[in-house]
């Protein structure tokens, strides 16, 4: 599996809907996990974004996946990135 860093910054909707029923976070963590790729870590951010997602997921196409569902709703906007554990940049390196 590979690991993904998506940084998500709340639409006025979005964050209407985080006051109301901030819950709906873990149901949002459970949509993704049916589509295909599984949050590993997540927080809540101070500055141009409001959370900080790490995921895991079998391919690009997937998180291309989640991002593109999530993003339609409405409620929020995200950047995604693709990230390499340093053991294995390391071992790529050296190679």
């Amino acid at each position: 599996m590979s690991v993904y860093v998506m940084l998500t910054k709340l639409t006025d909707e979005g964050l209407q809907t985080l006051k109301k029923r901030p819950e709906r976070i873990r149901e949002v963590n459970r949509e993704v996990e049916e589509m295909g790729a599984r949050v590993i870590a997540q927080y809540a951010i101070l500055g141009p974004y409001d959370f900080i997602n790490v995921l895991e997921a079998p391919s690009n196409e997937v998180v291309a996946k989640v991002a593109a569902e999530l993003g339609s709703r409405g409620t929020m906007r995200c950047e995604t990135m693709a990230a390499i554990p340093i053991e294995q940049l390391i071992h790529s390196l050296r190679d």
